[in-house]
């Protein structure tokens, strides 16, 4: 039998190599995006297109703008704006307060209903904003966390959290996707994207995606604004 996995799609480029990746390896993806209040919706957009050129087997949007309500980060909260590109060693303020936590928590227990083997999440810790919620140390806590609150857990089946970009480059993760047949043209990455999906070429997401593309030495197919 195939194994199933709950994989995360946001419709961005990592997310969408990580589907790509788990596609390969012949297991059944069930796709999961969230909808937290973020400005705009191209990125969800992308997100059901993506799921459907890989034909999962189900794919849900989850409501969670009520988080989004709660502020705190530049890609929910209209207090704030989306700032361009700079080196730092600070968190910056687009880090959604717990984004992963609540997305987890709710894919894991899906994967229990699906009697899942795995949840797949496309963080890496190379070339990203510095998010707390993309470490490997994150991912083992919520993984040690998975095994105490399920039922499989605790009955000695754990549902296992599937990092596969996390040691990757931005570069790297692009070079994955490119050699599996994905296009990337179909995703998008940008804090600010326009409605017709046009990134605004100057966020930290812009940055790394175009950081990626020419590190990784290809066509950067993406529609920037500038």
């Amino acid at each position: 039998m195939s194994q199933k996995a709950v994989v995360l799609l946001s419709g961005g480029l990592d997310s969408a190599t990580c589907l790509a990746y788990a596609h390969s390896k012949n297991i059944t993806c069930y796709a999961l995006s969230f909808d937290y209040g973020q400005k705009h919706r191209a990125e969800l957009n992308a997100a059901q297109h993506i799921a459907q050129d890989y034909r999962v087997k189900q794919h849900r949007i989850i409501d969670l703008t009520s988080v989004g309500r709660l502020g705190g980060s530049a890609l929910t909260d209209s207090a704030y704006s989306v700032p361009d590109h700079r080196d730092s060693t600070e968190i910056p303020i687009t880090y959604v307060p717990a984004r992963n936590t609540v997305m987890l928590s709710i894919a894991l227990g899906w994967a229990e209903v699906l009697a899942a083997d795995s949840i797949w999440i496309g963080v890496s810790a190379v070339d990203y904003s510095g998010y707390p919620d993309c470490r490997p140390e994150y991912i083992q806590a919520f993984s040690q966390l998975a095994n105490l609150a399920t039922k499989r857990g605790v009955e000695g089946n754990p549902i296992r959290i599937e990092t596969p970009l996390i040691h990757l480059s931005k570069a790297e993760t692009i070079q994955l996707g490119t050699s599996l047949g994905l296009d990337y043209a179909k995703t998008i990455s940008c804090y600010q994207a326009t409605t017709d999906g046009l990134a605004c070429g100057r966020c930290d997401s812009c940055h790394l995606r175009k950081k990626g593309f020419t590190e990784a030495g290809l066509v950067d197919s993406t529609r920037y604004l500038i």
